[in-house]
């Protein structure tokens, strides 16, 4: 197994393992497209023995707090879960970007989610702070109207003010 920028021709298999996880919220084809083009350098994939991606993880700085890693998707292959992947992806992600704090949402009923980026801070000795980011009422697209909530997790600070080396 090897960990690795994404490349533009691996859209569409984290397109199919994004769908397949039938845990994640589905984006478009075209934007994991777009995701691996313009979002590589903060983006990991896994690749199997033979080349073809088994996990990623998709992330970007924020604008507004470049110092801020946000984790947009983490999912892995129904063959490749109960490994550990991704605890690998997110630590190999984290490492490669160096940032202050990570943040990310997860909805209530996301349990392996939650346990995720809970055993991450833990390992790392980091807090978690959770809080509603976005309350269910605002998603226009769930199909009866009601959308879980997401809530969001910030995991930091990596390096805290005044510390020194």
């Amino acid at each position: 197994m090897t960990l690795e920028s994404p490349r533009v021709e691996d859209g569409a298999a984290i397109w199919r393992i994004a769908r397949d996880s039938q845990a994640l919220d589905l984006n478009s084809s075209y934007s994991y497209l777009l995701w691996c083009r313009d979002f590589a350098a903060t983006s990991l994939v896994a690749r199997a023995a033979d080349g073809d991606p088994v996990a990623f993880v998709t992330g970007y700085l924020r604008p507004d707090r470049p110092d801020t890693l946000v984790v947009w998707q983490i999912a892995v292959d129904e063959t490749h879960r109960g490994r550990g992947l991704a605890g690998v992806l997110l630590d190999a992600l984290t490492a490669r970007v160096s940032p202050e704090a990570i943040e990310t949402t997860v909805t209530p009923d996301n349990t392996p989610s939650d346990r995720l980026f809970t055993a991450y801070a833990a390992r790392h000795g980091l807090c978690l702070e959770r809080e509603v980011l976005f309350d269910g009422r605002l998603f226009p697209d769930s199909a009866d109207g009601t959308h879980q909530p997401e809530v969001l997790y910030r995991i930091g600070p990596f390096h805290p003010t005044g510390a020194s080396l």
